[in-house]
């Protein structure tokens, strides 16, 4: 099973380490944009299954983000990956509909560990 997925992050390098980190198989198409007005214009016109997020980012940070999806009613699954690790910040995104939270700098295990808790990937497809 593939999916498609938008990587959100302002940093052209993390994106590039989100992609290269995600499972061989795992997207049938990436999306990528660099603050949260152009994820959500992707999402407006793309199916997007999952959402790799960043929280900060200029125009419109992840928060922004997650606030819209959920006004929208947009139904994706969204991964919060970021730096800022404070427990008042993870709280909020989960309480806005945040699956996951993962501390950058991103990792393959963290992230496979994630995606097969949610069902993404199942656990004999994730690498040793």
């Amino acid at each position: 099973m593939s999916f498609n997925i938008l990587i959100c992050d302002d940093s052209a390098l993390a994106r590039k380490v989100a992609r290269r980190n995600l499972p061989d198989g795992l997207a049938s198409e990436i999306y990528e944009a660099s603050n949260g007005v152009d994820a959500l214009e992707i999402m407006g016109h793309h199916r997007i299954d999952l959402v790799l997020l960043d929280l900060t980012m200029p125009i419109l940070d992840g928060v922004g983000v997650l606030e819209e999806i959920k006004r929208r009613k947009i139904e994706v699954f969204v991964v919060v990956i970021s730096g800022d690790i404070q427990p008042v910040m993870q709280n909020r995104v989960m309480e806005l509909g945040a699956l996951a939270f993962i501390e950058k700098p991103l990792k393959r295990l963290p992230l496979e560990t994630t995606l097969k808790r949610y069902g993404f990937i199942l656990p004999e497809t994730m690498a040793s």
